[in-house]
């Protein structure tokens, strides 16, 4: 048998607040097609930092319908809820370089400072420059520079932009104590020694801030591959918690196949006939990324 090879680590991080609607699963068929037309490892992370957003047990929901649908992933599926030492040691480094600070602005005192003339939505710096850390919860913000951050997407070709402009000094740990997302993904991929990174296009104005940190704390950089998103026909965004797009009401080959479209990719002609085992066999062999629209949405009908 064939070894998977050890140069390429791709993954899969749903978080798990609902069961995966069919965007979840095109997310999740690309990451592993990927991976495997590499001979690859495909890992799986369950992105359940933000606890207040966790929906109880659909983490073995998704892990169920993973399996259900023929994933076979590698190593143990990681929680960051898990890691939380881990990231408090990063937020250490970054304190001792003097790239962090704390931060007690109030959602509705931005808010009300935009409405008072402030046109852009980043971060306006005003704890910047704030002595110690006061008794009351702060965030945390992590300090941006006039840098341009810029990259090669693999589907969405070239990104750049000044995340001091875009964003601001950006929160690496939230108020309530949870790690940001930020931070949390930038060190889960360079930990786990992610090389490609295959996720929806919703996520491509975030990875700017990953860059960034990986650059401040030294870490790997992963090459990047942003797919479409799947929109319904009037050009709504897919919802775990309306159950949007379900994908246990149609056989797994059948919705498999409709993932295999939407990503543009070519269609087994026996398809009817096909058994997990041999769909995935065929899918990988024939997966070509090159072929993934290049558009960040797209309409999809699924019935």
């Amino acid at each position: 048998m064939k070894q998977p090879s050890p140069l390429y680590k791709g993954r899969f991080a749903p978080s798990p607040t609902g069961e995966l609607h069919f965007g979840s699963l095109v997310a999740a068929v690309g990451s592993y097609l990927q991976a495997k037309s590499q001979d690859g490892h495909w890992l799986v992370r369950i992105e359940d930092v933000d606890q207040t957003r966790t929906v109880p047990l659909s983490d073995q929901h998704i892990l169920k319908t993973l399996e259900d649908f023929g994933f076979e992933w590698d190593g143990e599926v990681v929680y960051q809820s898990q890691r939380t030492k881990l990231y408090e040691s990063y937020l250490e480094q970054l304190s001792a370089k003097n790239l962090i600070y704390p931060c007690d602005c109030s959602r509705s005192k931005l808010k009300q400072n935009q409405g008072n003339g402030l046109i852009s939505k980043a971060y306006p710096g005003y704890c910047r420059r704030k002595a110690g850390i006061v008794t009351s919860p702060n965030a945390l913000r992590c300090i941006t520079n006039t840098e341009t951050i810029s990259f090669q997407d693999m589907i969405q070709g070239q990104y750049t932009t000044q995340i001091n402009k875009e964003c601001g000094d950006f929160i690496v740990k939230r108020r309530d104590g949870f790690i940001a997302y930020h931070l949390a993904v930038a060190v889960d991929d360079a930990e786990q020694g992610i090389t490609e990174i295959i996720r929806g296009a919703d996520l491509l104005t975030s990875t700017p801030q990953h860059l960034y940190l990986q650059q401040l704390l030294g870490l790997s950089q992963p090459v990047y591959a942003h797919l479409p998103i799947v929109m319904h026909d009037d050009g709504r965004k897919l919802s775990k918690s309306h159950q949007d797009l379900p994908i246990h009401k149609r056989p797994t080959v059948e919705i498999l196949c409709s993932a295999l479209s939407f990503l543009n990719q070519p269609i087994p002609d026996n398809r009817q006939n096909l058994t997990l085992d041999a769909f995935w066999k065929w899918a990988i062999y024939n997966w070509d990324i090159r072929l993934v629209n290049k558009s960040r949405e797209l309409g999809f009908n699924l019935s």
